[in-house]
């Protein structure tokens, strides 16, 4: 059987290939020029809700940089004003009316997945149709209690204390909230999946808030839920926690074939826990604000932690804002040349 043209599939599927793949955690955004260029004239949700505009913006770092993926350009609340929710950003999200009474939850209107976010699958269509057979398209959506976390807070937050507080003494609520939130986010994945999404990633930025006991009844079984539903679509699930090591044990139990790490666990630390999964990250991202010399030493660092297994280069989060494109380009050279195949094959 011929490999598959995409090294990110093959690496997500579990080969142990002798290049690892790259892409950035928001490689499509804030960082580029050509993306500021658009910023000017058009607001983040008409970018986002322009299937035109999103498509453009996810590709624009493919015209860049020799990539092994592409993530479409979106947002993790996308899915939530199809429940009823009025949702800002100034600049990150502002929930008008915060979710925290039984009568806002029941008013929370479930989609099918067509009605959700239409303009997603029609950005997916898009981007399909101009990128290579050997370059992915990966979708997202956000899990359930970092969107729960949002919708209780009001808004982001350092320690998002009003949410954390909303678990303890409205456990109740709590779950019935968070099941809805899974239906939504299992339907909005298939939706990606059905427009022509090659993996789904699940982020669940704010899982690290809580601690392991908490994690395992507000946060393990609804995205075990989640991936388990999508386990019959043949793609790749990626998982993202961040701030989340006191948690490795409980997410070792979830069913995904890629666990993406931040940047405060070195890769080899976590093979003995996630045997036969790969490994995706987990360079800092402020080290991309760094001289080349300290990029390439990081990157390599990385890499190395890498084998042994299955490994997607990627960032530990998202690109920063002031990061120089010209950077950019430097680290997707020094993975790109990093010597893996002599090294996995033990040969000089």
């Amino acid at each position: 059987m011929n490999p598959h043209p995409s090294l990110f599939l093959r690496a997500a599927w579990g080969e142990n290939t002798p290049r690892a793949p790259l892409w950035l955690m928001r490689q499509a955004g804030r960082y580029l020029p050509e993306y500021r260029a658009i910023k000017a004239r058009a607001s983040f949700w008409e970018m986002v809700r322009t299937p035109e505009l999103a498509a453009e913006i996810t590709l624009q770092p493919l015209r860049r940089f020799p990539l092994d993926a592409a993530i479409l350009f979106s947002d993790i609340m996308t899915p939530l004003p199809a429940m009823g929710l009025e949702v800002a950003f100034n600049p990150g999200p502002v929930v008008a009316e915060p979710v925290r009474t039984q009568a806002q939850i029941e008013a929370l209107h479930l989609p099918e997945a067509e009605a959700i976010a239409p303009f997603v699958a029609q950005a997916i269509r898009l981007v399909r149709r101009e990128l290579p057979p050997q370059v992915a398209l990966i979708g997202f959506a956000g899990a359930p209690l970092t969107l729960a976390a949002y919708l209780v807070q009001g808004a982001g937050s350092k320690d998002y204390e009003v949410f954390r507080a909303f678990l303890h003494s409205e456990p109740g609520l709590a779950e019935h909230l968070l099941e809805k939130l899974s239906e939504l986010t299992l339907r909005y994945l298939r939706l990606q999946a059905q427009a022509g999404a090659q993996a789904l990633q699940v982020f669940d930025t704010w899982a690290g808030l809580l601690d392991e006991a908490l994690y395992r009844r507000f946060g393990l079984p609804y995205n075990r839920r989640i991936l388990k539903g999508l386990a019959g679509l043949g793609l790749p699930r990626i998982y993202l926690a961040v701030g989340a090591a006191h948690l490795y044990p409980a997410m070792a139990e979830l069913p995904c074939e890629v666990l993406s790490v931040d940047w405060r666990t070195p890769l080899n630390r976590l093979r003995p826990l996630f045997p036969g999964r790969t490994l995706q990250g987990n360079l800092d991202p402020s080290v991309l604000l760094a001289p080349p010399a300290t990029i390439a030493r990081e990157a390599r660092r990385v890499l190395e932690a890498g084998l042994g297994g299955a490994h997607i280069f990627n960032l530990g989060h998202g690109l920063l804002r002031t990061t120089p494109p010209e950077h950019v380009a430097f680290l997707v050279e020094t993975v790109q040349q990093f010597p893996r195949k002599e090294l996995v094959d033990g040969t000089p």
